[in-house]
């Protein structure tokens, strides 16, 4: 089977032939037939991710069809189109992920390729509405921004619509989290230091956003939102950390809900205490997700009909120069990669 390797870190991945797994003990072989490209295989490739182990065969996401299964597994799921879970062993905890939990695609050998076996409990039927290139552009993101926002912020589905802002929108979890609360009720709000950016964004359902690198921000999108206490945001999810969040301890509601998931800006700073227990504000950190949140992320999925946005889609031989692309955070939606056919 063609496969892309990252033999070792800072250099380019390559492009290779490797004999196709074979499905173990309650284990299935999927054909896959997309695949999608997360900051993860980027960083690995740049050294900045912990624990790496190669080589390895990178790739998080991925959907395709059974075509052998191993056993004491169904053989029912032969011929089943699936999307994969990459979140695997999280362990007895829903708090917290034990210490067997891993991610799909280092250090085990993961989706960009033509084949990957993977266990049973991993593996979904497929949304019908989405074709295998919109649902392989789901697992990793989507399931970062689904748990930030549905369990550690606890974005409320009923009652009197939430406000919320989402930061930084334009990368994939960003906007599956507008994605998300768009289809939850919730009047949503959002940053980008792209005007294009922001424009689509309101195509998506976002009721407006400011351009982060204005120096006043914070104050502007307040205004823009209603000004005093109907301005400020219930629930914020943010992904790059850095000094501005402080910016986001301002606009929050009292009793609001922040949880993040990356740093791309840098570490924290200047956050002055008593505006975060005066405002009772709850900060959450989070990450990735449990087999149950994926399940749940999938029927709202196909509940609420949601397609994701794709950037561009890539042939596999093409892997290098859409990792470049990646890193140079013009993309607005995910990268995916067309595998079969």
């Amino acid at each position: 089977m063609k496969a892309i390797l990252l033999a070792e870190k800072y250099q380019p991945v390559q492009l290779i032939d490797a004999p196709v797994p074979t499905a173990g003990p309650d284990e299935v072989l999927v054909k896959l037939e997309a695949a999608s490209l997360n900051h993860r295989d980027v960083y690995i490739q740049q050294g900045l991710y912990p624990g790496i182990r190669l080589p390895a065969i990178l790739g998080s996401d991925g959907a395709g069809i059974v075509t052998d299964v191993g056993e004491g597994v169904d053989t029912a799921w032969r011929g089943q189109s699936v999307v994969i879970n990459p979140a695997m062993h999280w362990g007895g905890n829903p708090k917290f992920y034990g210490p067997d939990f891993r991610i799909l695609g280092m250090p085990g050998n993961g989706t960009f390729a033509e084949y990957v076996v993977v266990g049973t409990m991993y593996i979904h039927h497929k949304p019908t509405h989405l074709s295998f290139e919109q649902a392989a552009a789901f697992p990793l993101a989507g399931l970062t921004a689904w748990r930030a926002l549905m369990t550690r912020a606890g974005l409320h589905i009923s009652g009197t619509p939430e406000k919320v802002l989402v930061t930084g929108i334009g990368g994939g979890a960003a906007l599956f989290a507008l994605q998300f609360a768009v289809a939850a009720g919730a009047e949503v709000w959002v940053t980008s230091g792209s005007e294009e950016k922001l424009v689509a964004a309101k195509a998506l359902g976002a009721t407006g956003g400011v351009n982060y690198r204005e120096p006043d921000w914070a104050n502007t999108l307040t205004t823009q939102t209603g000004g005093g206490r109907a301005g400020y945001f219930d629930v914020i999810i943010d992904s790059a950390g850095g000094a501005g969040f402080s910016k986001l301890i301002d606009v929050a509601a009292s009793g609001g809900r922040i949880a993040f998931f990356g740093g791309t800006t840098g570490n924290i700073t200047d956050i002055i205490p008593p505006k975060v227990f005066f405002k009772q504000l709850s900060i959450f950190g989070s990450t990735m997700g449990t087999e149950r949140e994926f399940a749940d992320m999938l029927s709202f999925i196909a509940d609420k009909q949601i397609v994701p946005v794709l950037d561009e889609i890539f042939p596999l031989i093409d892997t290098e120069r859409a990792m470049q692309k990646m890193d140079t955070g013009k993309q607005f939606g995910k990268i995916v990669f067309k595998i079969g056919g």
